[in-house]
């Protein structure tokens, strides 16, 4: 079984903590490898002084649902504060980080660029620096592995809550890594720890890590979701649903006035490596097209190694555009603001093939992946 870093930093480092006042940046899916909260691991352990929560989008909770606001309030088990950092503030503030010595951050993310608690990990290494605080990153694996990067490379002008910076919407690094990134090649300079995870190796996904999972927020109930996240996440930015409200978040797609068997003919035709469609009808209770019936295609992974989730996203949007040119419509900036550019979606609508668009970004990702590469610890 891999150990995360909160168990080495609670069985090995914790002289880093004892007798310190400590702010955990967290939620409920950050847990021990038995299961027990972060939270109650650290009320448990002997002079470590728990004094306050903050929590990311979906609250600390990992319960509320996507974009709705988060309000800082007062935990009730323990009577902590929970500070929220998605909605007014995104940021801890000095008054929130008023007599606290030490941020500790551990939250499991899915390896996706727009997936929002990497933009969190870098507003609180920004406050910690500009507080003279120290963090400490508690890693975690990347559920979907370490060694596939994929997607363009987020350009100047395209940063945003959902695109902190120049990654590409699959970056292929632990929480630990990004955070060393962050801190020295993004300039951040605070005083970082990162307290690695022992026995995870790059190619490993969850599944193989032993671990138990835990959805870390409500749309990401399982690692076949996160698997085919970073791909059909890319229908947020349209106004086809992309499973939100559904059993199946991100693993159907479709609208009212889509045609499932032609949409599923049309994408299997492709052969795209790893992925087969099948034609479904599902009815969101939540999201868009709430209450009413779409057609569409789920997808199934047959070979997770050679799936590449955001080349199959492209070809959806591209094929949806193809059959239902009067009914597809962008949704913006939130497309461009999702692939980290307009380039793409200036492109799909010149009429600019899907592979063609793929091939262009592949120098940006060489480049992208022999400068992280003094970042990794595994």
């Amino acid at each position: 079984m891999v150990e995360p870093g909160i168990d080495l930093l609670l069985e090995e480092q914790r002289d880093l903590i004892l007798g310190r006042r400590v702010g955990l940046v967290s939620n409920a899916s950050a847990v021990r490898r038995d299961l027990t909260s972060v939270v109650d691991a650290l009320r448990q352990t002997p002079g470590v002084r728990l004094a306050a929560l903050f929590g990311p989008e979906h609250g600390f909770s990992a319960a509320v649902a996507d974009a709705a606001h988060v309000a800082s309030t007062t935990d009730p088990r323990t009577g902590l504060p929970v500070y929220s950092l998605y909605g007014q503030v995104s940021k801890p503030t000095p008054s929130m980080l008023a007599g606290l010595d030490v941020l500790l951050f551990d939250i499991p993310c899915v390896g996706a660029r727009f997936y929002t608690y990497i933009t969190t990990l870098l507003y609180v290494m920004q406050a910690a620096a500009e507080n003279g605080m120290r963090v400490i990153i508690c890693d975690r694996p990347n559920p979907i592995g370490g060694h596939i990067v994929e997607g363009p490379v987020l350009e100047p002008g395209f940063e945003s809550f959902i695109g902190p910076g120049p990654l590409p919407i699959r970056y292929a690094m632990t929480v630990g890594e990004l955070a060393r990134l962050y801190n020295e090649a993004w300039g951040i300079g605070c005083d970082l720890i990162v307290v690695p995870c022992r026995g995870w190796r790059r190619e490993m996904w969850f599944d193989e890590t032993g671990l138990p999972w835990v959805p870390p927020s409500p749309a990401i109930p399982k690692l076949e979701t996160a698997v085919v996240y970073p791909g059909t996440c890319l229908l947020e930015g349209t106004n086809l649903s992309e499973g939100r409200g559904t059993a199946l978040p991100f693993e159907v797609v479709g609208a009212p006035w889509v045609d499932g068997w032609a949409l599923s003919e049309a994408l299997n035709a492709l052969e795209l490596p790893g992925v087969r469609f099948r034609p479904v009808q599902f009815e969101p209770f939540a999201s868009k097209w709430a209450g009413q019936v779409c057609g569409g295609v789920m997808l199934h992974i047959v070979a997770r190694e050679s799936f590449r989730p955001v080349t199959v996203g492209l070809h959806l949007v591209a094929a949806l555009r193809a059959l239902y040119p009067h009914h597809f419509a962008w949704r913006l900036p939130h497309f461009d603001l999702l692939m980290g550019t307009d380039r793409v979606r200036r492109d799909l609508e010149r009429g600019v093939a899907v592979d063609e668009i793929i091939a262009g970004w592949v120098p940006a990702q060489a480049e992208f992946a022999a400068r992280r590469e003094r970042f990794l610890l595994y």
